[in-house]
Formats: structure tokens, C-alpha cells, sequence
């Protein structure tokens, strides 16, 4: 489905700098293109070789997993590498898609995800292009590819469609993955008989128990009818304690677009809803949302409403907590969690459809209150791109863009 962006005139996929402590940003000679920021806590890094939309996972031993898209916005490849705690530089990248020039970037919203799983294999999906069909589809509509690395994480296996029935692929799928082999994968789309529109959209969920080897069938998350906002993405995680959590934006009679978190204890088969934030817009707003854990089991989601980033402890049923500024062109929010419960937020100023804006973020401690350690990046976000941060073990923080 394609509108047009509420505040551009272009067609569109259904939709004082912050002042700080010490922000003296001094390069390092890595090509991994480093700079800290403040008093050290937070490392920005570039993400390599000219990709854009970064999506990162960190190991317990502090290696960095990452995908990031490369060439035609429409019709492009993600390329997977890694970071080493004592490495300066990234490793060489691995192609994910076995199949050239399926991967999406135009919109932002349909990128790739990640995540690691048993034994560290990565586990990846991505929207194929738009009004492209894998080859042996039995769905109408655009696949949401999958794709698992090798034990050695050395290569992917085959590209694979993970839809079997819905349709009306939009917004982005993701993807979850835990130490025992449980393999998750949820995107929104529509059922062969159901209503036209984005209030016969519903959020769907496989499941694999042997690490991806194999998928179920597509299943809705929800007895309930909530709709789903067409060209919004999607979240998922499976947090330490064994819970799998979805976040996605409804779209209850065209206008009620909350965002979701499901909750699932028995690993999928069942969900449980609420909504975090309430959001009264006819406009499809193209919003991203997204998850983190830390290795204690406290899990953080971040979304955007109405221009505005926020955060919230999801497992605590806290409020919502917002950075103090001026709200109105923030998107794309990323987020990270240390052990100490320090949350970093990044997010995105000025973005829109074909135009790059700027890169700002800011810690806030384990109460929820702002802290001194905060930035800007002018023009740090390319077009179609968008930040991932991650927490190092010794409580540090990355945001990769």
C-alpha cells in the first residue's frame, strides 16, 4: 500500500542542537571509523563500506554481529560482518541474501533484522522488493525472506519465504531467536478473506523448535481484531527470562494506531496485549519501533508517537519516558540496556521519504531520569538510514550509523 507522507509532497510507503556535557567528538584512525562522544560512555561508529539501515547484536564476549543494506534502495543485498572487542576494524562482510537484489531499503521501515541464537548461529529477515514474488510462492504479494548463518558463521544458507497464506506484505517483518533453538518470525499482513484496508491487517507469528531448520505455518497472534498500520514495522524478542515479546502499531478503525506489545510464556503459542502509548492519526505514519535486553532479563521498548521517541521498561509495566526537547521530526528510535539499567536512546531528526537527516541520543539512568550525556550528529543519517546502538559488558554503549 503506498500514501503519501503527512508532511511531503512525495509519494510515500504508508508512513539549538540538544547541548552536552563534553560533546567534543575526536576521530580515531580506524577504518571502523570511531569517535567517542562525552566523557567515553558512548562510541560512534559508521557503519561500513557505505551500507546504511545498521541492524547489531553484541555476544557476551563483546564481538559486534551487524547487517546493513548496500545498493539500489528497490532492489539491493544486506551484507553481514562482525566487530571484535580488540579489533579496529570490521571483518570482511558476507553476503546474506543468496539470491542478488532482493533486499529492500526504500521506506526505512522494510530493512533487515537480526538476531543470534543458539550456540551465536544468526538468524536474519528482510522484506523482499516491492510487487516481487519469490519463485515458488503460495501467497500473493511480496515474501519476507529468511536466512541462517552456519554453525561458523562463515556463510548463509538459501534464502527462504516464511509466508505461506497471508498477503499484503508492508511494513517490515522481524525476528527472534533464544538459547534453546526457538526460532520466531512475525510480520502484519492479511488473511485470504479478510476486509480490505489496514483494519483487516493482523500481526502473524511461525515458529521453529530445531533453529530455523524449519518454520510452522503463519498463525495470528491475537484473537481480537486490531488491525495493523500497513506501512509501520515491527519488533520482536525473546528476553532472557523466556517471554517473547512483539511490538507492532494497530490500526483499529483506520485511526486508533497504539502501539502494541504481545507477550508470549509458552513461546508463541499464546499472546497476551496491551497498549503503551495511545496515537489518534488517519495517516499511515511509518514509524519504527524497537526491543532490548539486558542479560538480567529487564527488557526496554522504543517507539515514536506523534514525532516523539520514548521508552519504556516493558517487564516493570513503567510509564513511557520521553527526551526533554523540542518533539515534532523524531523517528526511528534505537535502543540499548546495560546491567546496570542505563538506557541509551538514539534516534532521528529530520528524516523523510529520499532525505537523510540528523543523528541525537541520550542516557538516562536506571530511574528513568535524563542524565548529562547527550548529542547530536548533524547530518549524521544518510538517506533511507537509521541508527542501532548496543551495550558492551562493561556498560559502555555503540551506536552504529
Amino acid at each position: 500500500m503506498w500514501h503519501r507522507d503527512r508532511d511531503s509532497k512525495t509519494p510515500t510507503g504508508c508512513h539549538a542542537a540538544l547541548t552536552t556535557r563534553a560533546v567534543a567528538f575526536a576521530a580515531l584512525a580506524l577504518t571502523a571509523s570511531a569517535t567517542h562522544a562525552g566523557d567515553g560512555r558512548i562510541t560512534l561508529l559508521k557503519t561500513p563500506d557505505g551500507g546504511i539501515q545498521p541492524q547489531a547484536a553484541i555476544e557476551a564476549s563483546g564481538t559486534i554481529h551487524l547487517i546493513s543494506f548496500r545498493g539500489d534502495p528497490y532492489r539491493g543485498d544486506l551484507y553481514y560482518t562482525t566487530l571484535k572487542p580488540d579489533a579496529g576494524t570490521f571483518a570482511a562482510s558476507l553476503r546474506v541474501n543468496s539470491q542478488p537484489g532482493t533486499a529492500v531499503a526504500a521506506g526505512t521501515i522494510r530493512g533487515g533484522q537480526l538476531v543470534l541464537g543458539k550456540g551465536g548461529r544468526v538468524h536474519v529477515v528482510w522484506n523482499g522488493p516491492v510487487n516481487a514474488v519469490a519463485k515458488d510462492a503460495t501467497h500473493e504479494g511480496a515474501a519476507l525472506f529468511y536466512s541462517r548463518s552456519n554453525t561458523g558463521r562463515t556463510a548463509f544458507e538459501p534464502q527462504r519465504d516464511l509466508i505461506q497464506h497471508t498477503s499484503a506484505l508492508d511494513g517490515g517483518g522481524t525476528v527472534a531467536a533464544d538459547s534453546d533453538g526457538n526460532v520466531h518470525a512475525s510480520w502484519h499482513g492479511r488473511a485470504p478473506d479478510a476486509p480490505a484496508g489496514e483494519a483487516g491487517r493482523a500481526l502473524w507469528l511461525v515458529r521453529s523448535a530445531d533453529d530455523g531448520a524449519t518454520f510452522t505455518s503463519e498463525e495470528p497472534t491475537l484473537s481480537r481484531s486490531t488491525g495493523a498500520c500497513a506501512c509501520c514495522g515491527t519488533r520482536a524478542l525473546a528476553s532472557p527470562d523466556g517471554v517473547l515479546y512483539v511490538l507492532y502499531r494497530a490500526a483499529t478503525r483506520g485511526t486508533e494506531r497504539d502501539m502494541m506489545l504481545l507477550a508470549s510464556r509458552d513461546r508463541g503459542r499464546h499472546f497476551q496485549g496491551r497498549s503503551l502509548q495511545p496515537w489518534r492519526v488517519s495517516v499511515c505514519p511509518m514509524s519504527s519501533e524497537t526491543l532490548a535486553a539486558a542479560p538480567g532479563g529487564e527488557v526496554v521498548a522504543a517507539w515514536e508517537t506523534a514525532g516523539q521517541v520514548s521508552f519504556a521498561r516493558v517487564n516493570r509495566a513503567a510509564e513511557p519516558v520521553s527526551p526533554a526537547g523540542r518533539p515534532g521530526d523524531r523517528k526511528h528510535p534505537a535502543v540499548a540496556l546495560n546491567e546496570r539499567g542505563d538506557v541509551l536512546l538514539a534516534w532521528t531528526e529530520g528524516t523523510g521519504w529520499q532525505k537523510g537527516g540528523h543523528l541525537a541520543w541520550q542516557i538516562f539512568d536506571s530511574s528513568g531520569r535524563p542524565t548529562a550525556e547527550k548529542g547530536r550528529v548533524r547530518n549524521g543519517i544518510p538517506v533511507w538510514g537509521l541508527p542501532t546502538a548496543v551495550a558492551r559488558p562493561d556498560g559502555s554503549f555503540v551506536i552504529i550509523h
